[in-house]
Protein backbone atom coordinates (compact mmCIF):
# COMPACT_ATOMS: atom_id res chain seq x y z
CA UNK A 1 0.00 0.00 0.00
CA UNK A 2 1.50 3.33 -0.71
CA UNK A 3 1.80 5.94 1.79
CA UNK A 4 -0.86 8.37 2.68
CA UNK A 5 -0.04 11.91 1.82
CA UNK A 6 -0.62 14.41 4.80
CA UNK A 7 -1.66 18.00 3.99
CA UNK A 8 1.34 19.19 5.44
CA UNK A 9 3.43 16.97 3.20
CA UNK A 10 4.47 14.44 5.82
CA UNK A 11 3.73 10.95 5.07
CA UNK A 12 1.56 8.45 7.16
CA UNK A 13 1.81 4.93 8.12
CA UNK A 14 -0.78 2.14 7.78
CA UNK A 15 -3.53 2.28 10.14
CA UNK A 16 -2.78 0.86 13.70
CA UNK A 17 -4.81 -2.57 13.34
CA UNK A 18 -2.48 -3.58 10.82
CA UNK A 19 0.78 -2.66 13.15
CA UNK A 20 2.11 -3.93 16.22
CA UNK A 21 2.54 -1.18 18.65
CA UNK A 22 5.93 -0.81 19.37
CA UNK A 23 6.66 0.30 23.36
CA UNK A 24 7.63 4.21 23.52
CA UNK A 25 11.18 4.73 23.11
CA UNK A 26 11.69 7.13 25.90
CA UNK A 27 12.13 4.66 29.09
CA UNK A 28 10.87 6.79 31.63
CA UNK A 29 13.78 9.00 31.31
CA UNK A 30 13.73 12.56 32.49
CA UNK A 31 15.83 14.27 34.67
CA UNK A 32 14.71 17.67 34.81
CA UNK A 33 17.54 18.33 38.06
CA UNK A 34 20.26 18.47 35.22
CA UNK A 35 19.37 22.06 32.99
CA UNK A 36 22.90 22.72 31.97
CA UNK A 37 23.54 18.83 30.26
CA UNK A 38 25.07 18.73 26.50
CA UNK A 39 22.66 18.21 24.14
CA UNK A 40 24.75 15.60 22.02
CA UNK A 41 23.95 12.47 23.89
CA UNK A 42 26.42 9.31 23.35
CA UNK A 43 26.23 6.63 20.32
CA UNK A 44 25.11 3.11 21.32
CA UNK A 45 27.72 0.94 21.94
CA UNK A 46 26.04 -2.23 20.62
CA UNK A 47 26.18 -2.53 17.22
CA UNK A 48 22.95 -3.14 15.07
CA UNK A 49 21.50 -6.63 15.55
CA UNK A 50 18.64 -7.31 12.23
CA UNK A 51 16.91 -10.22 12.14
CA UNK A 52 18.35 -12.52 9.09
CA UNK A 53 15.69 -13.15 6.71
CA UNK A 54 14.15 -16.70 6.34
CA UNK A 55 15.77 -18.49 3.63
CA UNK A 56 13.41 -20.48 1.33
CA UNK A 57 13.48 -24.42 1.51
CA UNK A 58 14.20 -26.45 -1.56
CA UNK A 59 13.00 -29.59 -2.11
CA UNK A 60 15.28 -32.50 -2.97
CA UNK A 61 14.35 -33.44 -6.19
CA UNK A 62 11.50 -36.29 -6.62
CA UNK A 63 12.64 -40.02 -7.55
CA UNK A 64 9.48 -40.44 -8.90
CA UNK A 65 8.84 -40.99 -12.66
CA UNK A 66 7.57 -38.17 -14.43
CA UNK A 67 4.32 -39.93 -15.33
CA UNK A 68 3.64 -40.39 -11.54
CA UNK A 69 4.57 -36.23 -10.76
CA UNK A 70 1.54 -34.17 -9.90
CA UNK A 71 1.21 -30.87 -11.36
CA UNK A 72 2.72 -27.61 -9.04
CA UNK A 73 0.04 -25.85 -7.67
CA UNK A 74 -1.46 -22.77 -8.91
CA UNK A 75 0.21 -19.75 -7.24
CA UNK A 76 -1.81 -18.08 -4.66
CA UNK A 77 -2.39 -14.22 -3.68
CA UNK A 78 0.15 -13.14 -1.18
CA UNK A 79 -0.89 -12.17 1.80
CA UNK A 80 -1.05 -7.87 2.66
CA UNK A 81 2.09 -7.48 4.75
CA UNK A 82 1.17 -5.90 8.34
CA UNK A 83 4.15 -3.24 8.13
CA UNK A 84 3.58 0.07 6.77
CA UNK A 85 5.08 0.98 3.55
CA UNK A 86 8.62 2.16 4.57
CA UNK A 87 8.51 0.74 7.33
CA UNK A 88 12.06 0.70 9.36
CA UNK A 89 12.26 -1.07 12.53
CA UNK A 90 14.24 0.05 15.44
CA UNK A 91 17.43 -1.99 14.44
CA UNK A 92 17.95 0.00 11.69
CA UNK A 93 18.88 2.79 12.93
CA UNK A 94 20.10 1.51 16.09
CA UNK A 95 23.63 2.58 15.50
CA UNK A 96 22.70 6.47 15.98
CA UNK A 97 21.57 7.96 19.21
CA UNK A 98 18.67 9.48 20.23
CA UNK A 99 18.76 12.98 20.57
CA UNK A 100 18.68 14.34 24.48
CA UNK A 101 15.47 16.51 25.60
CA UNK A 102 15.98 20.42 26.06
CA UNK A 103 13.29 20.49 29.42
CA UNK A 104 13.27 22.40 32.38
CA UNK A 105 10.46 23.54 34.84
CA UNK A 106 8.22 26.24 33.88
CA UNK A 107 9.20 27.21 30.48
CA UNK A 108 7.04 29.29 28.37
CA UNK A 109 6.77 26.81 25.47
CA UNK A 110 7.83 23.57 24.59
CA UNK A 111 8.16 22.19 20.76
CA UNK A 112 6.87 18.71 20.21
CA UNK A 113 8.74 17.25 16.83
CA UNK A 114 8.28 13.87 15.33
CA UNK A 115 11.30 12.04 15.78
CA UNK A 116 14.64 13.25 15.13
CA UNK A 117 16.06 12.61 11.62
CA UNK A 118 19.78 11.07 10.88
CA UNK A 119 21.47 14.46 10.57
CA UNK A 120 19.80 15.50 13.37
CA UNK A 121 20.70 12.09 15.42
CA UNK A 122 24.49 12.39 13.89
CA UNK A 123 24.93 16.12 15.19
CA UNK A 124 22.94 15.40 18.19
CA UNK A 125 21.38 18.67 17.83
CA UNK A 126 17.61 19.67 17.07
CA UNK A 127 16.54 20.31 13.62
CA UNK A 128 19.74 20.27 12.17
CA UNK A 129 19.33 19.21 8.47
CA UNK A 130 20.22 22.27 6.59
CA UNK A 131 16.56 21.95 4.43
CA UNK A 132 14.63 22.42 8.00
CA UNK A 133 12.74 25.56 8.68
CA UNK A 134 12.69 24.94 12.21
CA UNK A 135 14.99 27.60 13.32
CA UNK A 136 13.83 30.19 10.59
CA UNK A 137 10.71 30.34 11.24
CA UNK A 138 11.34 30.30 15.14
CA UNK A 139 13.37 33.66 14.41
CA UNK A 140 10.98 35.13 11.88
CA UNK A 141 7.83 34.40 13.70
CA UNK A 142 8.94 36.04 16.72
CA UNK A 143 9.70 33.30 19.51
CA UNK A 144 12.95 34.06 19.46
CA UNK A 145 14.60 38.16 19.18
CA UNK A 146 17.61 36.47 16.60
CA UNK A 147 17.57 33.34 14.00
CA UNK A 148 19.46 30.58 16.31
CA UNK A 149 21.78 28.10 14.90
CA UNK A 150 21.23 23.98 15.97
CA UNK A 151 24.28 24.06 18.07
CA UNK A 152 21.86 26.09 20.34
CA UNK A 153 19.42 24.16 21.40
CA UNK A 154 20.96 23.34 24.60
CA UNK A 155 20.86 26.90 25.59
CA UNK A 156 16.98 27.66 24.85
CA UNK A 157 15.53 27.67 28.46
CA UNK A 158 18.31 29.94 29.79
CA UNK A 159 18.15 32.14 26.83
CA UNK A 160 14.42 32.53 25.89
CA UNK A 161 12.77 29.97 27.94
CA UNK A 162 11.90 27.49 25.28
CA UNK A 163 12.03 24.09 25.17
CA UNK A 164 12.04 20.99 22.83
CA UNK A 165 11.11 17.16 22.20
CA UNK A 166 9.85 14.70 20.42
CA UNK A 167 6.82 12.37 20.69
CA UNK A 168 9.50 9.48 19.63
CA UNK A 169 13.47 9.45 20.45
CA UNK A 170 14.34 6.81 17.92
CA UNK A 171 15.85 8.36 14.85
CA UNK A 172 14.66 7.64 11.31
CA UNK A 173 15.23 9.28 7.86
CA UNK A 174 11.55 10.26 7.12
CA UNK A 175 8.16 10.15 8.93
CA UNK A 176 6.96 6.86 6.93
CA UNK A 177 9.79 5.31 8.77
CA UNK A 178 7.90 4.92 11.66
CA UNK A 179 4.51 3.63 12.25
CA UNK A 180 0.67 4.76 14.02
CA UNK A 181 1.19 2.07 16.72
CA UNK A 182 4.73 3.67 17.47
CA UNK A 183 3.55 7.33 17.87
CA UNK A 184 0.27 6.43 19.50
CA UNK A 185 2.22 3.99 22.23
CA UNK A 186 3.76 7.45 23.36
CA UNK A 187 1.93 10.05 23.46
CA UNK A 188 1.40 8.87 27.76
CA UNK A 189 5.42 8.86 28.13
CA UNK A 190 4.71 12.55 26.03
CA UNK A 191 2.40 13.52 28.86
CA UNK A 192 4.30 13.02 31.66
CA UNK A 193 7.31 15.20 30.34
CA UNK A 194 4.73 17.80 30.17
CA UNK A 195 3.09 17.04 33.71
CA UNK A 196 6.52 16.79 35.02
CA UNK A 197 7.97 20.66 33.86
CA UNK A 198 4.78 22.08 33.41
CA UNK A 199 5.02 24.71 30.62
CA UNK A 200 2.62 27.37 29.97
CA UNK A 201 1.99 26.02 26.40
CA UNK A 202 3.37 23.35 24.15
CA UNK A 203 3.79 23.83 20.00
CA UNK A 204 3.39 20.24 18.35
CA UNK A 205 4.96 20.56 15.44
CA UNK A 206 3.63 18.84 12.91
CA UNK A 207 -0.46 17.48 11.69
CA UNK A 208 0.59 14.05 12.31
CA UNK A 209 1.71 14.33 15.40
CA UNK A 210 -1.47 16.04 16.56
CA UNK A 211 -3.60 13.33 15.02
CA UNK A 212 -1.69 10.70 16.75
CA UNK A 213 -2.27 13.04 19.86
CA UNK A 214 -5.82 13.09 19.40
CA UNK A 215 -6.12 9.54 18.73
CA UNK A 216 -5.26 8.40 21.66
CA UNK A 217 -7.00 11.08 24.05
CA UNK A 218 -10.16 10.82 22.04
CA UNK A 219 -10.17 7.14 20.94
CA UNK A 220 -10.79 7.92 17.54
CA UNK A 221 -9.41 9.54 14.25
CA UNK A 222 -9.58 13.29 13.64
CA UNK A 223 -12.32 14.20 11.52
CA UNK A 224 -10.91 16.45 8.43
CA UNK A 225 -13.30 19.65 9.75
CA UNK A 226 -12.22 19.25 13.28
CA UNK A 227 -8.62 19.59 12.52
CA UNK A 228 -7.17 23.09 12.95
CA UNK A 229 -3.73 25.07 12.93
CA UNK A 230 -3.79 27.51 16.27
CA UNK A 231 -4.70 27.64 19.57
CA UNK A 232 -6.81 24.24 20.66
CA UNK A 233 -9.21 23.87 23.50
CA UNK A 234 -9.10 23.66 26.87
CA UNK A 235 -9.75 20.26 26.94
CA UNK A 236 -6.88 19.42 25.11
CA UNK A 237 -4.20 20.72 27.23
CA UNK A 238 -1.16 18.67 27.71
CA UNK A 239 0.05 17.14 30.88
CA UNK A 240 -3.44 18.02 33.00
CA UNK A 241 -3.35 16.82 36.84
CA UNK A 242 -6.83 16.17 38.73
CA UNK A 243 -4.69 16.58 42.00
CA UNK A 244 -5.40 12.76 43.04
CA UNK A 245 -1.58 12.36 44.25
CA UNK A 246 0.76 14.75 46.67
CA UNK A 247 -1.30 18.08 47.98
CA UNK A 248 -1.04 20.70 44.93
CA UNK A 249 -0.48 18.22 42.16
CA UNK A 250 -3.23 20.03 40.45
CA UNK A 251 -2.97 21.39 37.03
CA UNK A 252 -4.76 22.34 34.63
CA UNK A 253 -1.79 21.49 31.75
CA UNK A 254 -0.40 23.54 29.11
CA UNK A 255 -2.03 24.82 26.16
CA UNK A 256 -1.89 23.75 22.99
CA UNK A 257 -0.69 25.64 19.35
CA UNK A 258 -0.47 23.30 16.28
CA UNK A 259 1.81 24.56 14.14
CA UNK A 260 2.54 22.69 10.44
CA UNK A 261 5.74 20.81 10.08
CA UNK A 262 9.21 22.83 9.11
CA UNK A 263 10.50 19.78 7.20
CA UNK A 264 12.07 20.55 4.23
CA UNK A 265 9.80 17.41 2.44
CA UNK A 266 6.30 19.40 3.73
CA UNK A 267 6.22 21.59 0.35
CA UNK A 268 2.00 20.94 1.00
CA UNK A 269 2.16 24.60 2.43
CA UNK A 270 3.52 27.99 0.89
CA UNK A 271 6.02 30.06 2.55
CA UNK A 272 4.02 32.88 3.34
CA UNK A 273 1.37 30.36 4.73
CA UNK A 274 3.94 28.67 7.22
CA UNK A 275 4.82 32.31 8.19
CA UNK A 276 1.32 33.16 9.32
CA UNK A 277 0.66 30.27 11.07
CA UNK A 278 3.75 30.47 13.20
CA UNK A 279 3.67 34.32 13.70
CA UNK A 280 0.46 33.76 15.64
CA UNK A 281 2.38 31.79 18.04
CA UNK A 282 5.49 33.90 18.15
CA UNK A 283 3.08 36.64 19.00
CA UNK A 284 1.85 35.10 22.34
CA UNK A 285 5.34 33.87 23.22
CA UNK A 286 7.32 37.14 22.70
CA UNK A 287 4.36 39.17 24.67
CA UNK A 288 4.69 36.80 27.77
CA UNK A 289 8.64 36.99 27.35
CA UNK A 290 8.36 40.44 28.25
CA UNK A 291 5.99 40.45 30.50
CA UNK A 292 8.13 37.80 32.57
CA UNK A 293 11.12 40.13 32.20
CA UNK A 294 8.94 43.03 33.77
CA UNK A 295 7.88 41.23 36.23
CA UNK A 296 11.45 39.92 37.17
CA UNK A 297 12.26 43.52 37.39
CA UNK A 298 10.07 44.84 39.51
CA UNK A 299 11.04 42.06 41.89
CA UNK A 300 14.42 43.22 41.85
CA UNK A 301 13.15 46.86 42.58
CA UNK A 302 10.68 45.25 45.26
CA UNK A 303 13.39 44.18 46.81
CA UNK A 304 15.99 46.58 46.75
CA UNK A 305 13.19 48.75 48.82
CA UNK A 306 12.85 46.59 51.33
CA UNK A 307 16.92 46.27 51.82
CA UNK A 308 17.00 50.12 51.91
CA UNK A 309 14.01 50.67 54.26
CA UNK A 310 15.41 48.27 56.44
Amino acid sequence: MDNIKLEDGDEESLPISELNPLPPSFKGRLNLADYSFSPTAKAKSEPSRQSPRLSSIISSPSKRKATHLTPSPSPTKRSKSRSPAGYAPPSTYAHLPELRDVLQENLICVFIGLNPGIETARSGHAYAHPSNLFWKLLHSSGCTPRRCSPTEDGDLPRLFSLGNTNIVARPTRNSSELSKGEMDSSVAVLEEKIRMCKPEAVCIVGKSIWESIWRVKRGRKIKKEEFRYGWQDERDNMGAANGEGEPGDAWQGAKVFVACSTSGLAANLKPAEKEEIWKELGSWVEQRRNERANAQAEQVVERENDQAVG
